[in-house]
């Protein structure tokens, strides 16, 4: 037994301490939150004060961990953006599930290392059964192969680098030096626009994300990526991949995915769609339909931390190649216990030691089924629908028609400049929305992912939205 005297004791507690402070996180966690639903949506301390006692933590004698806990609480309660609360209409990440919030704990306490199979062979088959389940739900062939990413850039990053290497397989080893032109890729203006960064990082430079125009309505316009292309191949360029984007961050638009997969495929390219969010439509019998041709896909992202609800941050790369997965991302080291191809995570995935992801989405899934996350999806664009019929019936113009819940609205004459008027109805602290921009418009965008948001929650933000001062 660690003797208490021992400065190092408060690391590892003894097992009675560690019940102690667990059951005080159990109480006192779902208080907090019950507060929370009560209260502000936005933060509501004291900044100097908070930073006068962060200051004081100088971490030269030590505290008691439970008076800690208590300040964390405390400082998360009353200084964050609430997305946990049910009037968080904002960037698509809700309040978890409670079966993703266990899985936290659990893989907290075993915490494994999910760099190879040998090391934890029960985490790395989960994960990769619930991925595979992910994948042929969304129309992937039964062979498909997928692992969690820690969000959604990582995933679309993996899926650039597996289009250049299949393009030319000597990018590899040589980069850039390999192709005998520039590599392209193809984007809709409209798209998430950490393609950029994506760009940037795989060495291809952001140049190489070539963002097609929109139709007029937030979808990605398919003559324009033909004449895109056209023009690119004169030029010398490379074109690698296009991307299809299954729910704008903006309005929630499905670009034509039957439409990208056949012009990828006559172009002999690359076809990843970006379903960060909208790719939850899949658990829907009902509404997936609107998915159709995402099945044609090379690759395909999804979060289990958007619209699957799973903490944060879980996002999902899935592809029907498995041999090129494995051959970009394939080293071999003296030092790993293991080096088994299409298996072993660090020769399979951009990370290397990396958390144990999936059980938040497993659990979730095992309990609540496709049925289950189906209700949950449709509950969402149901109460979605509420509030554009509240805000039609009082003059407000809708500028977006998506199949997913997200709704872009302009006021009636009389509320003056949006940008303004938002973050007047965000200092409230009645409501989190956002002001964002469709076809060139500023619009107010509201998204609802929240699996607790009620009907009088829409209204409470109907009656935000209407009050001018």
């Amino acid at each position: 037994m660690r003797d208490n005297s021992d400065p190092s004791a408060a690391l590892f507690p003894t097992r009675a301490e560690r019940a102690r402070l667990d059951d005080f996180l159990t109480r006192e966690l779902p208080l907090a939150n019950a507060r929370i639903t009560q209260g502000s949506v936005v933060p509501t301390f004291d900044l100097a004060s908070f930073k006068r006692q962060l200051a004081g933590f100088d971490f030269r004698s030590p505290r008691p961990l439970n008076d800690l806990l208590s300040w964390s609480i405390a400082q998360l309660e009353h200084g964050i953006v609430h997305m946990t609360h049910p009037r968080y209409f904002g960037l698509f990440n809700p309040a978890p599930t409670f079966p993703a919030e266990c899985a936290d704990r659990i893989v907290g306490a075993f915490n494994p290392q999910l760099a190879t199979w040998t090391t934890a062979p029960a985490a790395v088959e989960i994960e990769a059964h619930v991925c595979k389940a992910v994948a042929r739900r969304a129309g992937l062939p039964q062979d498909a192969v997928g692992h969690c990413t820690a969000g959604g850039s990582e995933a679309n990053c993996t899926a650039l680098l597996c289009a250049l290497t299949r393009a030319n397989p000597r990018f590899a080893t040589e980069g850039t030096r390999a192709f005998a032109g520039a590599p392209v890729f193809y984007i809709s203006a409209d798209s998430h626009l950490a393609w950029l960064k994506i760009a940037h990082q795989t060495g291809i430079g952001r140049a190489a994300a070539r963002l097609v125009p929109t139709d007029g309505r937030g979808q990605l316009d398919a003559n324009a990526l033909i004449s895109a292309l056209t023009e690119d191949r004169a030029r010398g360029r490379v074109p690698v991949m296009i991307v299809a984007t299954a729910g704008t961050t903006n309005a929630g638009m499905i670009d034509p995915l039957e439409r990208c997969a056949q012009i990828a495929r006559e172009a002999a390219l690359w076809y990843h769609v970006d379903a960060a969010w909208g790719g939850a439509l899949i658990a829907s019998d009902r509404l997936r339909g609107a998915l159709a041709g995402m099945e044609h896909a090379d690759s395909i992202t999804i979060d289990a931390h958007k619209w699957f609800a799973t903490t944060m941050g879980c996002g999902m790369f899935m592809t029907r190649h498995a041999n090129i997965l494995s051959y970009v991302f394939h080293v071999s080291t003296t030092f790993m216990p293991s080096n088994i191809v299409h298996l072993d995570p660090y020769v399979t995935t951009a990370q290397w030691s990396r958390r144990f992801l999936g059980l938040r989405l497993f659990l979730s899934l095992a309990a609540a089924g496709w049925q289950g996350y189906g209700a949950h999806v449709e509950r969402s664009i149901a109460l979605m629908a509420t509030l554009k019929e509240e805000l039609a019936a009082r003059g407000w113009t809708i500028a977006n028609d998506s199949q997913l819940a997200v709704l872009c609205v302009a006021p009636p004459p009389g509320y003056g400049d949006i940008r303004t008027f938002v973050k007047r109805v965000i200092a409230s602290g009645r409501a989190w929305i956002a002001a964002a921009k469709l076809e060139g418009r500023d619009i107010i965008r509201v998204c609802l992912t929240h699996g607790e948001a009620t009907p009088e929650d829409i209204l409470e933000l109907v009656r935000a939205l209407s009050a001018r001062e």
